[in-house]
Formats: C-alpha cells, sequence, structure tokens
C-alpha cells in the first residue's frame, strides 16, 4: 500500500478538500500537500489523527499505519479471549433480552457468532451446512437451499442485502448469481424494506435493527454487529410469541448462542 497515494484516495473518496482534512486533522493544508505528494512524511500520531478524521474502520487505521511504516494502534482480540470476556456476556444478556424475537451477531464478513433461539424459526427448512456458527447469514439468505425459496419480497431483500456488500467483493459476486432478475413489487415499500418469510407459523413480516459498540477501540468489538429483528405487524408477534413457547421448553437453562 503506498501510504500518499491511499490517503488522497480516502480524502477525495469522501469528498474532503485539503483543507477540509487538514481543518480535521489539525494541521495546515500545505502540510497535508506535501504529505498527499511525499514530500513529507508524517509521524505516527498525525497518521492516526489523519484516520480518526476521515472516520475510517478500526482496520483500516491499522492498515493506513503499515502503509506509513508504524505499528497498527488498534489490537485485534479473540473473541474467545480473557480480555473480551465482558463482551461474550453482554452479547449473552442482549440475546437473551430480545427473545421472543430473533437476534443474531455477526463480524465483519458477515459469519454467525452467535444467535438466539428464535432465530431458529428463520432458518428452518435451510440446508444443514448453511446454519450455525461460523456460516454465512448473507449466504444463508440469499442461497437456493438456505432462506431464498421462503423469502416472499425476494427482489426487494436480495437488492438489500447485497447493498450491505460492498466491502465483499467475492461473496457479492457469488450471492448475485443467486437472485434472479425479479420484478420489484408494485407501490411504495412503506418506512422500511421488511422481510416477509413464509414459517411453519405462518407469514411473518419483519424489521431489523443494527447495533454497534460504540466506542470500541478493539478491531474485533469494533466490527461486531448485533442484527435484531422486530415484528413489523401484529400478527408476526403473535406468530413469534408462539412460536417461543415450545422452544423456550426444550432449551431451558441452555445458553442461546454458541460463543
Amino acid at each position: 500500500m503506498d501510504f500518499s497515494r491511499t490517503l488522497r484516495e480516502l480524502r477525495t473518496g469522501r469528498h474532503l478538500s485539503q483543507l477540509d482534512l487538514a481543518l480535521r486533522a489539525g494541521t495546515t493544508q500545505r502540510h497535508l500537500s506535501f504529505i498527499e505528494s511525499g514530500r513529507s512524511v508524517p509521524g505516527r500520531n498525525m497518521v492516526v489523527r489523519l484516520a480518526e478524521s476521515l472516520k475510517l474502520p478500526l482496520r483500516e487505521r491499522n492498515e493506513l499505519l503499515l502503509a506509513a511504516g508504524y505499528a497498527p494502534a488498534y489490537p485485534e482480540s479473540s473473541l474467545d479471549g480473557p480480555a473480551l470476556a465482558p463482551v461474550r456476556t453482554a452479547i449473552d444478556h442482549i440475546l437473551r433480552g430480545h427473545l421472543p424475537y430473533p437476534a443474531l451477531v455477526v463480524d465483519r464478513g458477515g459469519d454467525l457468532i452467535a444467535a438466539n433461539t428464535a432465530f431458529d424459526l428463520i432458518t428452518e427448512g435451510a440446508a444443514a451446512e448453511l446454519v450455525g456458527p461460523g456460516t454465512n447469514i448473507y449466504r444463508l439468505a440469499l442461497h437456493p437451499d438456505g432462506l431464498a425459496p421462503r423469502i416472499r419480497n425476494l427482489a426487494e431483500w436480495a437488492r438489500h442485502i447485497l447493498a450491505r456488500l460492498g466491502h465483499l467483493e467475492e461473496l457479492r459476486a457469488e450471492l448475485t448469481e443467486y437472485v434472479p432478475e425479479l420484478e420489484r413489487s408494485a407501490g411504495l415499500l412503506g418506512f422500511a424494506v421488511p422481510l416477509r418469510l413464509q414459517s411453519s407459523y405462518g407469514e411473518l413480516s419483519l424489521m431489523t435493527t443494527v447495533t454497534t459498540f460504540a466506542t470500541a477501540i478493539d478491531v474485533t468489538l469494533a466490527e461486531l454487529k448485533l442484527e435484531a429483528f422486530l415484528p413489523a405487524d401484529p400478527a408476526t408477534a403473535e406468530a413469534l410469541t408462539a412460536a417461543a413457547r415450545p422452544m423456550a421448553a426444550a432449551t431451558a437453562g441452555q445458553a442461546p448462542g454458541n460463543m
């Protein structure tokens, strides 16, 4: 990675002028111009300030530091290690607290870290190799052996999924092959794109929310995403509540995920 060129591309990709970025980073436009042209070598603190000012994810901040010849500033801990034990406890609490509605945690690539028992209703009927910790939830969603045959609004939902995969080019290319050219539903979609999924408890209409750890300074933690499903209508709320009763009886005392 060429530091000067990368910095310039990151800045222009965010539609920032040299003056804009210089002011954010607490330096001068002249100094930034020298850095981008390779005429000046920035110190480590300057690289950190530039990365922060560009609002780069922690992984990309480390990569920018490496490109400038410096050691990474942000650790990347194992989720199974002692440093992130409080995180595992927090995730467990959040997943349990969201019942009877489905919730899951994924990493940067969309690989499943953990899910609560209500997520089983979402995955019912999917091929075993597409389900469980370590599998990819985006592949699960669009694979013909996954959820795709049960998604009633596949065209809209597929576009919603693919739009989230800009940083995963190979996966996006694979999943695009699974999605036929489908016509979108006529009329307005409303305030959000729902997931309309056929299930053994009838058709579910689900909204999703995504939560991250806002103050993370560890790469692993910063890249975790909690995706929670919420009922978009009373019938779905009733179906999820009904489905949770036998699941709760079968899994009483068990952890909600596979951390």
